[in-house]
């Protein structure tokens, strides 16, 4: 018999960790366009938002190359916990972050960042280690290349990270359609060009 147990995104107890979405680390971003890149990152700032889940951003050495957090992430979490790292590249070594992250109370961790094998795959592997289940939102993390991207993978997901879209993340968080199908539709919608499409020819025929 199988041992497999189907771990899957729960609401009531997730968090959203968005790493270092900083304006100089998304220019080095080159397994994803930049229009691509920037979308399923808002994609994912905006799956948190309407899902109601703490989010917590952090950047690392602002004054550096790494350059400020995209201003949008800001205004969509203007109250959310925001802890400016002052150099620690692996943002679980930074005090405040793991304290923010704990202050939530949730267990599952839902993280994306910039860039992959580093500022998504060092924390992810530190919270797995502390017991949390960690989610990694691969088409909003991006690094240099294909095959770096597909060696954090590997290393993340041989110590139990789960990989998943930011449209799969926002399905299995919500569920049902019948718990809001205008409000998870307008989501998709906003981020998917193919997706208004076919909002729009339903309800073009309701």
């Amino acid at each position: 018999m199988s041992e497999f147990k189907y771990r899957r995104l729960d609401r009531s107890d997730a968090a959203v960790l968005l790493v270092d979405h900083q304006s100089g680390l998304c220019n080095i971003v080159g397994d994803f366009s930049p229009d691509d890149f920037k979308n399923n990152v808002l994609a994912v700032a905006n799956a948190a938002k309407y899902f109601k889940l703490p989010t917590i951003l952090t950047t690392s050495f602002e004054q550096g190359p790494n350059g400020p957090i995209v201003p949008e992430i800001k205004e969509i979490f203007p109250k959310s916990p925001y802890i400016a790292r002052p150099g620690q590249i692996n943002a679980w070594d930074n005090e405040d972050f793991v304290k923010a992250v704990k202050d939530t109370g949730k267990k599952q961790l839902i993280i994306a960042g910039v860039v992959t094998e580093v500022c998504v795959a060092f924390p992810a592997l530190s919270a797995i280690e502390e017991g949390y289940e960690v989610f990694v939102i691969t088409d909003a993390s991006g690094t240099f290349n294909k095959t770096t991207r597909d060696a954090a993978w590997s290393r993340m997901e041989a110590a139990g990270v789960q990989l998943m879209s930011w449209f799969g993340m926002a399905c299995e968080l919500h569920r049902d359609w019948r718990n809001d199908m205008e409000g998870l539709g307008a989501l998709f919608s906003n981020h998917l060009p193919a997706y208004r499409n076919l909002i729009t020819s339903f309800n073009a025929h309701k």
